[in-house]
């Protein structure tokens, strides 16, 4: 048994899930939905790519100047 990371976002009505160790990714509409279709994606991804042994990732935060508006119209 493996504790793995989940990294969660939100896009509208639904919830994105990643697992930075892997690199899957799944979505549900909760939270808790999320976090089960990634439990389900990764057995199965790791079950044909079995993870070497290693570290965690490093999780951290950082800021960044300027609205996160202005930069999504910057972008479109």
């Amino acid at each position: 048994m493996r504790t793995l990371t989940a990294v969660l976002s939100r896009e509208e009505d639904m919830y994105i899930a990643e697992c930075p160790e892997v690199g899957t990714v799944s979505q549900g509409r909760t939270v808790e939905e999320a976090v089960a279709n990634l439990k389900e994606a990764t057995a199965l991804y790791l079950a044909e790519f079995p993870m070497e042994e290693g570290g965690r990732p490093i999780i951290t935060t950082f800021e960044v100047a300027g609205s996160v508006g202005a930069w999504s119209r910057e972008r479109g």
